[in-house]
């Protein structure tokens, strides 16, 4: 059941022969450090690989106790059949459960931990290899339930480690571990580079569904993040070609354009109905161009506002995915439809396109980047990120790369707050009669600052005080 080679749904029949092999394919596992506190025989730091669902906390650490379950030891099932929950008590670290790899998928091991209370899941694997990325299975209406609703982090650990662990619990220890994020994103400058790999497709299911729900909510911060020029984003669209000896079949005509050259699989995987993949194709390379020219009138931003616009105003189900449609949207954004027509070349033509070659050329992996072959994937300062595609989670993500202190205020917002001021006020200093505190949640965790109310400043050390300046010693017991 589980996923040990690279897949890629959209792919079918004769297309899967112009795809790069997966035995020459690079694909970098991304990671994150576990580091044993406790018992003292084992303590140490290893690697392991983060899931490529639920939420990794970029930019932040945590602490937490390895559980290793007595029954379900590999989570195919419900702990609750069992009677076992993992919910920590008021005051105790975190549970971090230990499952073991077979039977099932990673992502519903993962959903029936979080479902019995555990903080993480670490997925000990079952054969002595490199480690991989535990990757979620093609949504289907019973797996799409819980792959988006999985909130917290996993990582995949290897074997000899795993049962490194479980020798320790077994005798009875008590194991601390510490998972950290905080280098799992680089943060070589005070700028983030990041690019979205995508697709104007609107009717490949749930994972289209996700992918154009994420571009809607996530819209207003990424504007923000790039009129501050604290990001510079690029967006990039996946194309195949087709083998030079079915260029002439109708498959190749129908799903690709300039001779072969750029493909996409057919929307509806029906060739004799609905669109085709070359219109899939054409509208992709429309919104690269958008980009382009937008870019020139140092308006990158609006690229946003012209994939959320055509979501909404053309739709496939409704017949308006189409130029005139598009042209629409072009005019109402006010930009150049000449300047994007001729960056949009002809598609008919028996020639390159140098904006599709570019794309085809960066789907390769360079540096500490691995090639792109899964739709839609996320990179942020060269590294793909791993994990769920959700406004808080990828702003987290995006907020790792900045240098700390270096943050904009979207970093410090409610967007991807860590929610650690609800219990206990963080053990900052508050004040409950006038409803102040000086906790505040940031993504990289809660921070104990004395507050700014009404354009007056309190001072203190932000644990144990806090007193308004030139005012009387505010505290509380």
């Amino acid at each position: 059941m589980e996923l040990r080679t690279f897949h890629h749904h959209l792919l079918q029949g004769f297309m899967l022969l112009s795809f790069i092999s997966n035995c020459c394919a690079r694909f970098v596992v991304e990671k994150n450090s576990l580091t044993v506190t406790s018992p003292e025989k084992i303590k140490g730091t290893h690697d392991s690989a983060i899931g490529n669902f639920g939420i990794p906390q970029y930019g932040g650490s945590m602490a937490g106790v390895v559980v290793y379950p007595k029954e379900n030891q590999k989570a195919c099932k419900s702990f609750g059949d069992f009677g076992i929950s993992f919910k920590s008590k008021p005051g105790s670290l975190p549970t971090f459960v230990l499952v073991d790899r077979g039977d099932c998928f990673f992502a519903l091991k993962v959903w029936n931990v979080q479902q019995a209370g555990a903080s993480a899941v670490l997925v000990a694997d079952d054969i002595e290899e490199a480690l991989i990325t535990m990757d979620n299975p093609e949504e289907d209406s019973s797996s799409a339930k819980y792959i988006e609703n999985i909130t917290i982090p996993s990582a995949l650990i290897e074997k000899t480690f795993g049962e490194t662990l479980k020798k320790a619990i077994s005798g009875g220890d008590m194991v601390n571990v510490n998972l950290d994020w905080r280098e799992a994103v680089p943060h070589p400058d005070d700028r983030v580079e990041y690019e979205l790999w995508t697709n104007s497709n609107d009717e490949c299911g749930v994972k289209c569904d996700m992918l154009m729900a994420f571009v809607k909510d996530f819209k207003g911060a990424a504007q923000i993040l790039e009129k501050g020029g604290y990001t510079q984003f690029t967006p990039h669209y996946i194309t195949w070609y087709c083998p030079q000896a079915f260029t002439l079949s109708r498959q190749c005509k129908s799903q690709c354009i300039n001779r072969g050259r750029y493909c996409a699989p057919d929307p509806e995987q029906d060739f004799s109905s609905g669109y085709e993949g070359k219109d899939v194709v054409i509208e992709n390379l429309r919104q690269l161009c958008v980009f382009k020219v937008a870019n020139e009138t140092n308006r990158p931003w609006v690229w946003w506002d012209y994939v959320t616009d055509f979501q909404i105003r053309c739709p496939m189900k409704e017949k308006k995915y189409n130029k005139e449609c598009a042209d629409v949207v072009i005019k109402s954004l006010g930009l150049d439809a000449k300047k994007i027509e001729k960056c949009m070349g002809d598609p008919d033509a028996d020639m390159e396109n140098p904006v599709l070659k570019e794309e085809q050329d960066a789907q390769v992996g360079k540096g500490s980047r691995g090639d792109v072959t899964i739709l839609p994937t996320l990179v942020v300062n060269n590294r793909q990120y791993r994990g769920k595609l959700a406004k808080g989670a990828v702003l987290k993500a995006i907020c790792a790369g900045f240098e700390e202190t270096t943050e904009p205020a979207v970093c410090l917002s409610g967007d991807v707050e860590t929610n650690e001021c609800l219990e206990n006020n963080g053990g900052c200093w508050q004040d409950k009669a006038a409803n102040l505190t000086a906790c505040r949640d940031t993504f990289r965790g809660r921070v104990c600052e004395c507050p700014l109310v009404d354009g007056v400043q309190f001072k203190g050390d932000g644990y144990s005080h806090c007193e308004r300046e030139n005012q009387d010693f505010i505290c509380t017991d």
